[in-house]
């Protein structure tokens, strides 16, 4: 008996390596807040995490850009829109715990017991964080049908409030009008890929409307994202580019 208990002591410690691995793999930012450090986990795509004291949020987890089975159980999860980079109900289970707080569009909640629906322009303080919902849509770019890809009224970028600190993920957007009265931002994430959201241009635009102190561009594919940062050239904005293909 000895024998065998040993033996899956053994052979714990040896999974433990790769356990630990997949979650190390990912850049990690830190920025000092009011309240404490915010960690931000560039996880892949439009799939973030961030550490707040002892606060896990999850955004817009997806199970091909991790293994959610070894990643930290989420206090809150953000879902901004139903598409299926974005939504995923398997990451979702292996996170969720019996008081994870989950905030999603209207569209995403079918399926999704216990979401707090936020429509465009509401807010709410979740875990002494204040999160508000903002627009994320299309304006230029559509669908063959002549559907935007991301209709405006559906889906959301998030303004957090995290330490004093207003961190902005916008979702899957354009460089829309409402930006220009989204206030001071201190870190911003910005979509960069088309036809489904923005141009490196638009990019710079919407940029020069948030004015952020520190901007990563996420959700970029395939574009020479490298290349917006000469779009930036004459303003103060701290260009951050981490592996979030």
């Amino acid at each position: 008996m000895k024998r065998i208990v040993l033996l899956l002591i053994f052979c714990a410690l040896l999974s433990l390596p790769s356990v630990i691995s997949a979650q190390e793999e990912f850049e990690k930012d830190i920025v000092t807040t009011d309240g404490g450090e915010l960690e931000m986990t560039f996880i892949g795509h439009g799939t973030l995490m961030f550490s707040y004291n002892d606060l896990i949020i999850h955004i817009d987890p997806v199970s091909r850009e991790a293994d959610y089975s070894t990643m930290p159980d989420a206090d809150i999860i953000l879902i901004s829109h139903e598409h299926g980079d974005h939504l995923d109900h398997s990451a979702i289970k292996q996170i969720r715990k019996e008081n994870t707080l989950i905030l999603c569009n209207e569209s995403s909640s079918k399926g999704l017991d216990g979401c707090i629906i936020m429509k465009n322009g509401d807010s709410r303080r979740v875990r002494n964080i204040s999160v508000k919902a903002v627009p994320a849509y299309n304006i230029v770019h559509k669908r063959s049908s002549g559907e935007p890809f991301h209709p405006k009224g559906n889906g959301n970028g998030y303004l957090l409030t995290i330490g004093g600190k207003k961190v902005y993920v916008a979702g899957d957007t354009e460089n829309i009008p409402e930006m220009k009265n989204f206030g001071d931002i201190d870190i911003a994430f910005l979509p960069v890929n088309l036809p489904y959201t923005m141009s490196l241009e638009m990019a710079a635009d919407a940029a020069k409307m948030i004015k952020p102190e520190i901007l990563y561009p996420y959700h970029f594919g395939a574009t020479e994202i490298s290349e917006l940062a000469g779009l930036l050239d004459e303003t103060d904005i701290e260009l951050r580019i981490r592996n979030l293909r």
